[in-house]
């Protein structure tokens, strides 16, 4: 007998089938992030079971940003992914108009990021596809005379400068125009390892940063806003930055923005007037609010 089971992340017995249909679609899972204490309610998933096995899933995630100095309220779609043996059975369409049903009439819009490969289906649900803007700083700023005091690693150098990230994460001055307020739960899923996460003791203050194919300023994190050209001063860049969020007005200067559409990753799908905005506005969701 299928039964629609949701907000259930907190059940070990129904978290678990849902670990096991997400190792088998994409390679991961969230048990770590949940009894490590990350998981703070904002993630929803809607599921299927039958005969005690997790056939398909649709998760909402509950995002709040701060854009244009407005609060908005926004749900991104996430994990949407149906066993191989259930597939082309409508579960996850299913799923999705459910989730869309519960939520548009109270938020700001719904979003998500949709695999290539499943474009025609997001059409048929109601979704529009639209651009983001990237930015990356100007060569002129990369080498910039730099402060004595650098961004160093965090990982392995202790208890208290770990727990110190963690309330960063929480309690951070905003350092973008387009900023997502309850970051906590998704920023720590990326991060919890700490392997990207660097600090600069002098002006006291945190950045995500890792190699892709350019230098990637993911998040920065400090009391105080620490402007952008500050964080240049204590990094080292071989080739390109990019940031994985939208600057401030103020710190555009610095930057060239450019169209992109998710390349060969994804496609940015939404539903809602108030998600048109997106590329209007020339703004980007933070690399750390993808889930």
């Amino acid at each position: 007998m299928l039964e629609l089971i949701s907000d259930y992340m907190r059940d070990e017995r129904s978290r678990h089938l849902l670990n096991e249909l997400t190792q088998k679609t994409f390679g991961f899972d969230f048990e770590g992030w949940v009894t490590d204490g990350y998981f703070e309610g904002d993630y929803i998933p809607y599921s299927f079971v039958e005969d005690g096995v997790m056939i398909s899933n649709v998760s909402a995630n509950r995002m709040q940003f701060i854009q244009k100095e407005q609060i908005r309220n926004y749900i991104q779609i996430g994990t949407v992914m149906t066993d191989v043996d259930y597939r082309k059975q409508g579960l996850a369409a299913q799923l999705m108009k459910h989730v869309i049903e519960t939520y548009e009439n109270n938020c700001d819009g719904i979003y998500l990021f949709g695999d290539l490969g499943a474009l025609e289906f997001y059409k048929k649900m109601g979704f529009s596809v639209e651009n983001q803007y990237r930015y990356y700083l100007k060569d002129e700023f990369l080498n910039i005379e730099k402060a004595e005091c650098r961004f160093m690693p965090i990982k392995d150098q202790g208890e208290a400068l770990r727990q110190k990230y963690l309330d960063y994460v929480r309690h951070s001055a905003r350092h973008s125009s387009f900023e997502q307020v309850n970051k906590y739960g998704l920023q720590m899923f990326y991060t919890s390892g700490l392997d990207s996460v660097y600090y600069a003791e002098d002006i006291d203050c945190f950045i995500v940063k890792e190699q892709d194919d350019c230098t990637v300023i993911g998040s920065v994190l400090s009391k105080e806003r620490i402007p952008l050209i500050a964080i240049l001063r204590r990094i080292d860049v071989d080739n390109r930055c990019r940031l994985g969020f939208v600057p401030f007005d103020e710190d555009r200067n610095l930057c060239v923005s450019e169209e992109y559409d998710g390349g060969d990753d994804y496609r940015l799908f939404y539903r809602g007037a108030g998600l048109e905005s997106i590329e209007r506005d020339k703004l980007f969701f933070p690399d750390l609010s993808h889930a």
